[in-house]
């Protein structure tokens, strides 16, 4: 008889994860975690879920404006001029008098 492997785990490390977990959070702290757990899986997956739906329920005004960003071309941002390396926001210096 052979037991189907959970990710590759075997019973042996299974049981040791268990061990280790019973440990670390206490037999009555992990029903909480569990349920903790569940409870934001179940309102991950309602929001994943409403977000398709948003889609159904756009007004044509919102379809419109949503068409023409999708429509529109990249637009590269404008070159910045070459900058001289030494104007770096700094009064110039006179190097034709003694200071």
């Amino acid at each position: 008889m052979s037991i189907p492997l959970i990710a590759g785990l075997g019973p042996q490390e299974l049981i040791i994860i268990a061990v280790v977990l019973v440990l670390l959070f206490g037999a009555k702290k992990l029903p909480e975690l569990a349920r903790g757990s569940g409870q934001a899986l179940r309102i991950f997956k309602a929001e994943t879920k409403a977000l398709g739906e948003d889609d159904d329920k756009k007004t044509p005004e919102q379809r419109d404006i949503d068409a023409r960003n999708e429509a529109k071309p990249y637009q590269a941002p404008p070159q910045n001029p070459t900058v001289n390396p030494n104007d770096q926001g700094e009064p110039e210096r006179r190097t034709d008098t003694p200071g």
